[in-house]
């Protein structure tokens, strides 16, 4: 089923987390994440003025129509596929990380505590998204999702009769009424585990709400309580046996089941729909990666010896600006991060281009007396606060002098999977002063780690070689195929391109190498030609850029280089043919699945990957012949992988055996609107290792306060010392164990404390990077985990509206004559004792919206429309993100209008009609 199709058909069936199956968490999340998504767009859509009408169903089809139907070129739709993905695994984790907790899920009648996690998720959301850091927004929705989700199926809200979602859920400020307390018995026996309902008739009659008791590793529940039910709940064999759960679909539970699923739904909805109304709609499709891929992060060195380059990086920045406007290409996000010594950053980070213009002309070179510069500490910036897959582009002259964070920076980039291009303009043989040594070659190291380029030029040379920046910055990049060599030699590489890639373009960097490029034809062209029948030939530095003519021919081509000196070879082009993928690992409990991995995957075992594909009509459109794990830097290939079909364009793949070293995922199939064959690779390489580090983030940091974060270590290599080195990138004073003892298959125990300063603002993101290293092996791995500091929020009462007067009397009811009549309305919004009116926005109407000073305890809205404009709906959001609501109408109801309302978000929702003030 495609994923709109899926938003519209309300298709759901289970309680269970990624992986169980099309029956899962995932399809309850993803109906209601799609149909606010395609709500959105749609509102969008019509507020620019051209209609929301996808072509399609696929994701990518969804994406091209919410973008604008106007913007030239392809629209690529990984960013929001790995958005709903990262959603989805975050839901599926709290059947792992939390599998005993009762607020979690709901059970054993925690209903304060559970509406206490979502409160506090709520408020993690809303603050990370309002500083833009849009994946600690997406983490946490998915855990609040879960929970959420939870209730409808463990306790008895739809066996009292409940068909709509409860609101005092996500509205703290409204009490949990009719609680059933701890000495009211609550279920009959059923000793078949089979009842239709076990819920007593004095607690249905009371409507007393109930949850039941679960047990995971004792039988323990109070006398009289219904228990959660099931195998893995041992308290289901102590009377009263059997459960209430409803997670599955089962003869004796469909009906409650259904309305479960389809409650949660709704609830999932509103959540959204409060969630969107705090974020806006720019912003809210921001968090859900609907967004052109391209973005524009330079990370440019600003010490003295840097005038010629900061002034190129400024002219190709003006040109993706001036150049890519209005098409697909446009960037959605520009990212400058300078760093010079011993400084760096800040970084600056905005979604306008005028301000990166400004921003990136105010730069200018100075001070850095000696050679090696904080090349790493900028770049670092760059991979935490871009999003995952940018393409990064670093300009020094200088080598790193805090090499110290090699690691950390591979780490970061396997994490994210961002692209990271190196442009050196300055002799490895400058005299230097750093605390370890190091070179370019740290920088070639990194740029192939990455998937991208190490390019040296002179200062002169530079405007040539930013021509590749212009390439890369695109919507729609894909790599079909990269390698690189350590010896010279003669060696030929195939690659097939298919009848969709456009803009296709290979590049071989390093000093001394030929080659001849063959066509499936067998036409050739070499690389004396600079312009020949197949491509064109720019040479600058140790850069080679072959840019395929137009009217290339599918197939399989074919490239032989002859090098004496190491070099690396890259394909690339513009595609919606592509694939995302994360290694994950199985886990047990009630509801068992899949986890994505958290560092580099176990050596020893297969690797298993979920991997999800997409087509030009969606993941129907192509078909995937082939899933390989291939060596950049040598020439072995393991492609005995057996696949598992999970639905909607997803692929279970599972490898016996993984190359030695580091590798990439190789993808060949077929694109069947074409019947062309395709052939893509990932572009962060990865490896596997002995040791794991597990670490579960699970509340949020308070401004001032410690924050204790438990992480283990474990190895199936020989048991050794490990060294343990911990970062993050806002410096925050931590503690740690610096090195833990290993016995091989055993846990080690440490405790991380980190205390964010007390005036840091709240939706402060932190990423913190775990390492763990071996004292006798090279073995080492890494966890990346992002936290969130949230100041605690009191204020949960949302801006109240209430409609004055409106003068509507001129409006013919027949609206075919509306067009030279208007009407007005008038509005006071106030927050009352609450944190104040921050902003005030116009969700619905096609009027003009003005409103008085946002600083007053009553502040007025005006609002003037065409009559033919009939409805009106505003916003007003305070300063902590409670959203409230006036909706008005002049649509003729036979009835006089109504003259004022006050309408919070969750009648706004439940109710079509208007509610009067009297």
């Amino acid at each position: 089923m495609s994923l709109l199709a899926l938003a519209l058909s309300g298709s759901t069936e289970a309680f269970a987390p990624i992986g169980a199956g099309v029956s899962s968490h995932v399809s309850i999340t993803g109906t209601a994440l799609l149909q606010k998504v395609a709500e959105t767009c749609r509102a969008v859509a019509e507020a620019s003025g051209h209609e929301f009408n996808p072509t399609g169903h696929s994701a990518g089809e969804l994406v091209q129509a919410c973008l604008g139907p106007t913007a030239t070129g392809q629209v690529s739709a990984a960013k929001f596929r790995s958005a709903l993905q990262e959603i989805y695994v975050q839901n599926g984790l709290v059947d792992r990380d939390f599998i005993n907790s009762a607020p979690h899920h709901f059970n054993s009648e925690a209903f304060l505590e559970g509406r206490g996690l979502i409160t506090e998720g709520v408020a993690s959301i809303k603050a990370n998204v309002r500083n833009d850091n849009f994946q600690g927004a997406r983490e946490a929705l998915g855990r609040v999702l879960h929970t959420l989700q939870d209730f409808y199926s463990h306790s008895n809200w739809v066996e009292l009769g409940y068909t709509e979602p409860y609101i005092n859920l996500i509205r703290p400020d409204l009490p949990l009424d009719n609680l059933a307390d701890a000495n009211t018995a609550t279920c009959s026996d059923c000793a078949s585990g089979t009842c239709p309902n076990q819920i007593l008739p004095n607690v249905l009659k009371e409507k007393k709400l109930t949850s039941g008791y679960m047990g995971i590793f004792s039988d323990e529940k109070p006398k009289g309580k219904c228990s959660h039910g099931g195998a893995a709940d041992l308290t289901s064999a102590r009377v009263p046996r059997g459960g209430i759960n409803k997670d599955e679909h089962r003869s004796h539970n469909a009906a409650f089941h259904t309305a479960a699923v389809n409650t949660a739904v709704s609830a999932s909805l509103l959540l959204l729909e409060d969630i969107r109304g705090a974020a806006g709609d720019k912003d809210f499709l921001r968090m859900m990666g609907i967004a052109r891929s391209s973005v524009v992060c330079f990370v440019i060195d600003t010490t003295g010896s840097m005038s010629d380059d900061i002034e190129e990086a400024r002219n190709v920045v003006y040109e993706i600006i001036d150049s890519k406007k209005g098409t697909q290409d446009e960037p959605s996000e520009y990212i400058l991060v300078p760093f010079n010594d011993p400084s760096f950053g800040p970084m600056i980070r905005t979604t306008d281009a005028n301000v990166m213009k400004r921003e990136i002309s105010k730069l200018t070179a100075h001070a850095g007396g000696d050679v090696p510069e904080m090349c790493l500490s900028g770049l670092q910036l760059a991979l935490t606060g871009a999003p995952a897959s940018s393409q990064i582009y670093v300009f020094t002259d200088a080598i790193a002098k805090d090499i110290h964070l090699k690691d950390t920076i591979i780490a970061l980039m396997r994490t994210t999977k961002s692209t990271v291009s190196f442009f050196m303009t300055g002799s490895s043989r400058r005299r230097r002063r750093s605390v370890q040594p190091s070179s370019f070659d740290d920088y070639r190291d990194l740029a192939l780690a990455s998937g991208g380029q190490a390019i040296e030029v002179s200062k002169s040379q530079l405007p040539q070689a930013t021509d590749i920046i212009l390439d890369t910055s695109t919507s729609a990049l894909v790599t079909v195929l990269q390698r690189a060599r350590n010896s010279g030699k003669q060696e030929t590489f195939p690659f097939v391109l298919d009848d969709y890639l456009k803009n296709i373009t290979l590049y071989i960097t390093g000093r001394g190498t030929s080659f001849t490029l063959t066509d499936p034809a067998g036409v050739t062209q070499d690389s004396s030609e600079a312009s020949g029948k197949l491509a064109t030939v720019q040479t600058v530095g140790n850069l080679r850029r072959i840019r395929l003519n137009a009217d290339k021919q599918a197939g399989t081509w074919q490239i032989d280089i002859m090098s004496s000196q190491p070099y690396t070879l890259k394909v690339t082009g513009q595609s919606t043919i592509t694939f995302i993928y994360d290694f994950v690992e199985a886990f047990q409990g009630p509801h068992p699945g899949y986890a994505v991995i958290n560092g580099c995957p176990q050596a020893g075992q297969p690797a298993t990957m979920l991997l999800s594909v997409m087509g030009r009509k969606g993941h129907s459109s192509v078909t995937v012949d082939e899933i390989s794990l291939v060596t950049v830097s040598g020439t072995e290939a393991v492609s005995n992988a057996t696949t598992t079909d999970m639905g909607n364009g997803d692929i279970l793949v599972t490898v016996s055996h993984v190359p030695e070293g580091e590798f990439v995922v190789m993808l060949n199939g077929t694109d069947m609107v074409s019947n062309s064959q395709y052939q893509r690779q990932s572009t962060t390489q990865m490896t596997v290792s002995n040791v794991t580090i597990k670490a579960v983030v699970d509340s949020n940091l308070e401004p001032g306060q410690v924050f204790s974060l438990p992480f283990s270590v474990m190895t199936k290599g020989p048991g050794a010392t490990y060294s343990i080195n911990a970062r993050n990138d806002r410096d925050f004073d931590m503690t740690y164990p610096d090195r833990l003892t290993l016995s091989t298959g055993q846990h080690a125990k440490g405790i991380l404390n980190i205390t964010a300063p007390v005036n840091t603002p709240s939706g402060t993101d932190i990423t913190l990077t775990i390492e763990a290293k071996s004292s006798r092996t090279a073995d080492s791995n890494y966890a990346v985990l992002r936290l969130s500091v949230v100041t605690k929020i009191t204020d949960f009462v949302q801006p109240l509206c209430e409609v004055v007067d409106v003068m509507a009397h001129d409006c013919p009811r027949d609206v075919s004559q509306c067009e030279p009549f208007h009407w007005q309305l008038r509005a006071n919004l106030t927050d009352g004792n609450g944190t104040g009116i921050e902003s005030i926005t116009l969700r619905r109407g096609g009027g003009r919206l003005s409103h008085t000073s946002l600083s007053g305890p009553v502040i007025q809205a005006n609002y003037n429309a065409s009559c033919c404009s009939q409805i009106v709906e505003l916003v007003a959001v305070d300063k902590v993100s409670n959203v409230g609501r006036c909706y008005y109408s002049i649509v003729p109801s036979g009835g006089p209008p109504a003259s004022t309302l006050s309408l919070p978000l969750w009648l706004c929702l439940l109710m079509l009609a208007l509610t009067v003030r009297p």
